[in-house]
């Protein structure tokens, strides 16, 4: 609670609240207040109550789909730690997801510890970013998140391929958090999802942080990374779900256009052709058959 306090004392955080939540409808806010004291955790990721919502829609999301697929672990990624908010934030909502779901959640931040690099060219905005942005207090941070988050420091050209070999598919990956502002180191990150398959859910969730800003577009940035890949990859394919806005109650958020589906479709799963289930049958009101819910008396 003193958190949240804390960032609503924030000009940025009541410029959202201002632009974000009460352009919604009235009803829907009035019922969040109700949510907010009396809703279990479930309720407050649906009605975006919890802080970074896009971490709690994704970590909750990825779990269910792992519990269903008979997974006891599921692996969680950061790219782009700077001073750790984010990862912290990871840390205490998995800890949420855990109790939510019995789940139990992996979390990696990758980061080089030094702040930005020196940018490509023009693809990697350096009218928004300089070299050493977002600098790290390692020590601190170490210190707060031991034992509960790992944190891969270097560059991630150099230590991406060395961390592919070690996902467990026993743990696969089902959200990742790309924050890493540049093209270039975008398009390194994206190197992870040319990966075995079964080290991935069949669809995993991915938050594009950098792609809101005015000067940001397909040619430049995250969302150039990401058209070279899906350009580049047959079976990998990195969307956006048009449809998963208004799946949202509150619809009016930025992250809501920021998350991503990433769709292993040489995943095992997609490719079974037989499913241990009854057979689908559609109801029809204007026919009587045995089994139709819908039919007119």
């Amino acid at each position: 609670m003193s958190f949240l306090l804390k960032r609503l004392s924030q000009k940025n955080s009541w410029n959202k609240v201002f632009k974000q939540r009460l352009t919604e409808p009235f009803h829907l806010n009035i019922i969040a207040v109700f949510v907010f004291i009396f809703g279990s955790f479930r309720k407050k990721v649906a009605y975006d109550l919890v802080i970074r919502p896009q971490h709690a829609f994704g970590l909750l999301n990825a779990a269910d789909q792992a519990k269903l697929r008979g997974f006891n672990d599921v692996t969680v990624l950061e790219f782009g730690v700077a001073n750790g908010a984010g990862l912290m934030n990871l840390i205490a909502v998995a800890d949420k997801v855990t109790k939510e779901t019995g789940v139990n959640i992996h979390i990696y931040g990758f980061d080089t510890g030094e702040g930005m690099p020196e940018p490509l060219d023009y693809r990697d905005h350096p009218e928004y970013y300089n070299t050493g942005d977002f600098p790290m207090n390692k020590a601190l941070l170490e210190e707060k998140i031991k034992g509960k988050a790992t944190i891969i420091y270097g560059s991630i050209k150099e230590k991406i391929d060395e961390f592919k070999s070690t996902i467990s598919e026993k743990a696969p990956i089902g959200f990742v958090a790309i924050d890493v502002d540049y093209y270039s180191s975008t398009k390194d990150v994206l190197d992870l999802f040319k990966a075995k398959a079964t080290t991935f859910l069949p669809l995993t969730y991915v938050y594009m942080d950098d792609i809101f800003m005015p000067h940001h577009n397909e040619k430049c940035g995250e969302l150039l990374a990401v058209s070279e890949f899906n350009q580049a990859q047959s079976m990998r394919q990195l969307s956006y779900h048009r449809f998963f806005e208004n799946q949202r109650i509150f619809k009016n958020a930025n992250w809501v256009k920021q998350l991503y589906y990433f769709h292993v479709l040489d995943h095992p799963y997609r490719s079974e052709l037989k499913r241990d289930r009854k057979t689908y049958v559609l109801d029809n009101p204007y026919l009587k058959f045995e089994g139709n819910k819908k039919q007119f008396d």
